[in-house]
């Protein structure tokens, strides 16, 4: 490996290191093409016949450190999928040879490992064979895993019944059981609700304690918020690799870098650029910098505020604490109006309410909150921490709530959720009271977000030549 002035490490030959938990060899895998399945056949018969290959994967080597957690990141078809199938064993390689250390519990296609036809408890004896453990071992963990799995009432049916989500949920829930010392992730979450993703997610950096994890994903802002590093594979060999954060602005920048390439023979004399903001009376506009004014026309029809909905206060979510005063309602109230809301829209003024029941004292209490992401990335927060008057102590029996006002965030489209906690001391030394995961669940169902995952309220675009 060798590295360039960008600090990534981009791929080349290198000797095979040891002490890993993956080790991956110049790893090839060709597919033959038949025009007919007859030609199979017909291969067989006369193997000196030549067909056309298709080359998955070419050449690749790539190690996987104990306690790492590595993502892999391409395009469709770079070969993502056929590296981890062979990483399982599922797939042999055409050449190279790849070894791995310790129990694997592989995720892969939605229902591999799976008999449609057999209920979700049969199921899980099948893929926890599949995966190593015992029929001992999987009747002493399976109350453990229908917990996880929150399928209960579905265990027992033909899992040929069952949605895309609940397939996940029962194949991570067998997984996350098994004791493995790799998990290898391929797409698996992108089919599961938000409050689920979240708490595999929770799992998965639990498991990144002791555990190892190779992870493919498109979604490039898990792969940068969960992964150490990762694997760039472009047309089935190895790109790039290195720091996860870094390595995904690379990939990014070089699909931006595709869609503008230029086209043998265009005329390259760039377009006008052209911006505008508007007032009451008039629409001013820009064009390449200069200001240009049009009086009594319209404003530009501005596009309708994003949408958000949110549901009701889940009080028996995910939570832990060492007790003394309880988190009993949270959610989202118009500032003006005093009414609780369940639909915002982008730019309101909303005050995130959290109630709080004191069962003894409370020194020096500090409300705060998350709202995080399907993956359970963290995208915004506070707490009362910074304001003064937040330090009253709280009586046993007594009911306080604390509120936070400010614009509701442009999100965009998908499904965020709100953690809220109550603790006691100062910022730097405190204990958690009460934490209270997914409390509510907010879904957006329209977002005025453009670009990035949180939209940014500009009011007026303008480019100023000859200016610093």
């Amino acid at each position: 490996m060798s590295s360039n002035q960008s600090g990534v490490t981009e791929a080349t030959d290198g000797q095979k290191p040891s002490g890993h938990v993956i080790s991956a060899s110049s790893v090839s895998k060709a597919y033959t093409l038949y025009h007919r399945s007859s030609e199979r056949l017909l291969h067989l018969l006369m193997p000196w016949r030549s067909y056309p290959k298709f080359h998955a994967l070419k050449d690749v080597t790539f190690h996987v450190r104990r306690g790492e957690t590595v993502g892999i990141i391409g395009e469709n078809g770079a070969g993502k999928s056929t590296l981890l199938q062979i990483v399982t064993g599922t797939v042999m390689p055409s050449a190279g040879d790849v070894a791995v250390s310790g129990r694997v519990a592989a995720l892969l296609e939605l229902g591999a490992g799976f008999e449609p036809d057999f209920t979700g408890r049969e199921n899980v004896y099948l893929n926890g064979t599949i995966l190593g453990l015992s029929r001992v071992q999987i009747e002493e963990r399976m109350d453990d895993i229908i917990a996880f799995s929150e399928l209960a009432e579905f265990v027992d049916r033909p899992v040929k019944t069952y949605s895309s989500g609940m397939f996940m949920r029962l194949a991570f829930s067998v997984a996350a059981h098994v004791d493995a010392d790799v998990l290898i992730i391929d797409e698996a979450l992108s089919v599961g609700d938000a409050r689920f993703t979240q708490k595999c997610m929770r799992f998965l950096k639990d498991f990144k304690r002791n555990g190892s994890i190779l992870f493919v994903s498109h979604d490039l802002g898990s792969v940068a918020g969960l992964c150490d590093r990762a694997i760039w594979l472009e047309h089935g060999s190895l790109k790039a690799e290195g720091e996860a954060g870094r390595i995904c602005e690379r990939y990014v920048e070089s699909l931006f870098r595709d869609e503008s390439s230029d086209t043998p023979g265009q005329d390259k004399t760039p377009n006008p650029v052209l911006t505008a903001s508007s007032s009451s009376d008039q629409t001013a506009f820009q064009l390449n910098g200069q200001w240009a004014e049009i009086g009594g026309g319209s404003a530009p029809p501005l596009a309708p505020p994003g949408v958000t909905t949110c549901s009701p206060f889940n009080s028996v979510a995910n939570s832990f604490g060492s007790g003394g005063a309880v988190v009993v309602d949270a959610g989202v109230w118009d500032a003006e109006t005093g009414q609780r809301l369940l639909k915002m829209s982008d730019g309101q003024i909303v005050d995130l309410r959290i109630f709080v029941r004191a069962d003894e004292a409370v020194d020096r209490p500090i409300f705060g909150f998350y709202i995080k992401d399907r993956l359970g990335q963290n995208l915004l927060g506070e707490n009362s921490a910074t304001d003064s008057s937040s330090g009253a102590s709280l009586a046993p029996g007594e009911h306080v709530s604390a509120g936070f006002r400010f614009a509701w965030p442009a999100l965009a489209t998908g499904s965020y959720a709100l953690t809220v906690a109550i603790a006691d001391g100062v910022m730097d030394d405190h204990i958690q009271r009460h934490w209270l995961h997914d409390a509510v669940i907010f879904d957006v169902i329209s977002s005025s977000a453009r670009h990035g995952l949180v939209g940014l309220n500009v009011s007026q675009i303008s480019i100023d030549r000859g200016s610093l």
